[in-house]
């Protein structure tokens, strides 16, 4: 379930790309804590809104991150798909942004 789980180029099946939404998510929200205590302590802006932008962040820079280490960036379904999964992370949920990143990973090149 987590071989590869650095290698974002590797075509996953179905339980790999269940561990590789785990372990982005965990390591997500390690970095959303982090970021929100330090902006707590330093008090610049809400940490609700911090937590949504670090998210959507962390959603588009994975998920170009995929895109281009499958080559699939000419590709423009997937580039779609990678955008709504940018637009449902910052709107709805990144958890949910997050399972589109993991669907990318089990397209083909």
């Amino acid at each position: 379930m987590f071989t590869h789980i650095t290698n974002l180029a590797h075509t996953r099946s179905i339980t790999q790309a269940f561990g590789f939404f785990l372990f982005y998510t965990i390591l997500l929200i390690g970095l959303t804590t982090f970021l929100g205590h330090v902006n707590g302590v330093v008090s610049l802006v809400d940490t609700a809104s911090i937590s949504t932008l670090v998210g959507a962040g962390w959603t588009m820079i994975l998920s170009s991150m995929v895109l281009s280490g499958k080559k699939l960036t000419n590709d423009m379904m997937s580039v779609i798909i990678a955008v709504v999964g940018i637009y449902l992370a910052y709107t709805v949920n990144v958890m949910l942004g997050m399972v589109v990143v993991s669907y990318l990973t089990t397209l083909g090149k």
